[in-house]
């Protein structure tokens, strides 16, 4: 017997948290991957009630004031406690679609790579709110 095609959907009670799922915004690209090393997920917030079948409002701080407080399930993951799991991302960055901005801060290295009898500039990019062994290497012109 085949698995049915509909997808299962989470169930949340109220005062569970949970994490949003955020996306970079469109056209950021580096090294022609969007969002590599970006954020998935913010938060955690906590779930207020629960609106119709397949969504819920949540508990946003003030800086995402401007972002509508009630998303599908889809866009919702469970949360379960661990300091390791948290990502500091600033939110006043972030967009009223949930979208942001990926910026660069530094650049840490340069290097040539050669390919067919042309050199390619190349610089190691330290990014904006992400650590220093998630820099990245990207064409000098981009």
């Amino acid at each position: 017997m085949l698995a049915s095609s509909v997808p299962l959907l989470r169930c949340y009670m109220t005062g569970d948290h949970v994490f949003l799922k955020v996306s970079p915004a469109r056209g950021v690209r580096r090294f022609g991957i969007k969002g590599k090393l970006s954020p998935r997920f913010i938060g955690p917030f906590e779930i207020l009630d629960r609106v119709g079948e397949v969504s819920y409002r949540l508990a946003l701080p003030p800086q995402l004031s401007h972002v509508h407080d009630v998303f599908h399930v889809s866009l919702l993951r469970g949360y379960k406690y661990h300091p390791l799991h948290v990502i500091s991302y600033p939110l006043d960055q972030i967009r009223t679609d949930l979208s942001y901005v990926e910026e660069p801060e530094a650049i840490l290295d340069r290097q040539d790579s050669v390919i067919r009898k042309k050199t390619i500039p190349f610089v190691k990019i330290l990014w904006r709110n992400h650590s220093e062994r998630e820099a990245t290497w990207e064409t000098e012109e981009s």
